[in-house]
């Protein structure tokens, strides 16, 4: 039996031209569409803001969503800016068209959409405090969102339209399997030991499911991640998959060894690999003290985000089958079979840093340990779900 709009996939020639006149491949056009139904279930009239860059490739994304959500009686609003890195700001046009509280807000970026200036300086305040109003408006449940850095055409068609049923049933055994554990420890072939204390955190679920006000996240999705507990990760990551480093992400060629005491990186050793990893941490660092000189940053704030540089800040489960590693930490980070740690910010907002630098670990042996402290029930062995 055919699932709902697949019999106009298929029937759809290989170039496709939709509102704006201008042809997609027929794949993108699939993706675009399924973004906008089983993703973000757009709706007549939602007011939908694009967040994105000019250059070639991202544009075509950003187009392709544009002219799926005219296609979807919405009403959107693409916003261009040039190419953001790591610790470049978000231009103040676009936070006025951001603060102007759209419905419906995605960024298709060809590394990132920017820092909040004024977020960054002056915060926000709600249930808890941002450092973005981007974070802000979908985290009080005022817009539904996902952001897309660093997307390309090929991932955005090969990673988008999947069975988002099947998805979305692994990701809530595994967010059940994780959720009130007392720690978990992931185990992998190339020397990763390492046990994350999980105690007072839950695990957020990368879905898809982005169909409510107050839901986002990563487009293409696929994972489960949750925050250490502060001060309780200690062991060994073997980052030996792919990474995101200040200035993009590589495929790694030989295991990136890193020692972590009490939630923070010690040691890391390996090639020439580990000191672009060092570097970057060192970056993250530097940044937030030369923010601080500069006025951007509180003094008490930046020294924070200097500490949490090098916090371990994310464990998280790949959970796409269509994802692959290219490189490209959007996909890979998805990819199912891997697990990712990130050195730098978390996500419950409790341990801000200016980077949030994701690695890979490759098929990865994941136990969780209950509540009691000693049990523990296998979720992933040898990089597949035990109840594959």
């Amino acid at each position: 039996m055919l699932k709902s709009n697949e019999w106009l996939y298929m029937s759809m020639p290989e170039s496709v031209s939709f509102g704006s006149g201008k042809s997609y491949s027929r794949s993108l056009v699939k993706a675009a569409r399924a973004a906008m139904n089983d993703v973000l279930a757009i709706k007549r009239n939602d007011r939908f803001l694009i967040i994105s860059n000019p250059n070639p490739g991202t544009r075509d994304v950003a187009m392709a969503l544009f002219d799926a959500a005219l296609e979807s009686k919405a009403i959107p609003v693409l916003a261009f800016q040039k190419e953001k890195g790591q610790f470049d700001y978000t231009e103040e046009e676009v936070m006025k068209a951001l603060s102007a509280e759209p419905q419906v807000t995605v960024s298709i970026s060809k590394d990132r959409m920017g820092l909040d200036r004024h977020g960054l300086k002056h915060g926000y305040k709600g249930r808890r405090s941002y450092d973005s109003l981007f974070d802000m408006l979908y985290g009080e449940g005022r817009m539904r969102a996902f952001w897309s850095p660093g997307i390309t055409p090929d991932s955005f068609a090969r990673a988008v339209p999947i069975d988002y049923s099947v998805l979305r049933a692994d990701c809530r055994r595994v967010s059940k399997a994780l959720r009130n554990s007392y720690a978990i420890r992931v185990t992998a072939p190339s020397g990763t030991d390492i046990t994350i204390g999980a105690r007072g955190r839950m695990p957020k679920v990368d879905d898809g499911d982005f169909r409510k006000p107050g839901s986002a996240g990563n487009l293409p999705s696929g994972e489960v991640y949750i925050s250490p507990a502060l001060g309780s990760t200690d062991g060994t990551i073997a980052f030996d998959g792919s990474i995101a480093l200040h200035d993009g992400e590589i495929v790694i060629r030989r295991p990136i060894m890193v020692d972590v005491k009490d939630g923070f990186t010690k040691r890391i050793s390996g090639s020439s690999e580990a000191d672009l990893l060092r570097k970057s941490i060192r970056l993250g660092e530097r940044n937030s003290r030369k923010m601080a000189a500069k006025g951007e940053l509180k003094a008490s704030v930046a020294r924070k985000y200097e500490r949490n540089a090098s916090a371990i800040g994310e464990l998280g489960i790949g959970l796409n089958r269509k994802a692959r590693i290219v490189a490209n930490m959007l996909e890979d980070e998805k990819v199912y079979g891997t697990c990712h740690f990130a050195v730098g910010s978390n996500y419950d907002g409790d341990a801000d840093a200016l980077i949030h630098l994701d690695g890979l670990v490759k098929s990865p042996t994941i136990a969780v340990i209950g509540k009691d402290r000693v049990k523990e029930k296998l979720l992933m062995v040898d990089g597949k779900l035990v109840w594959d």
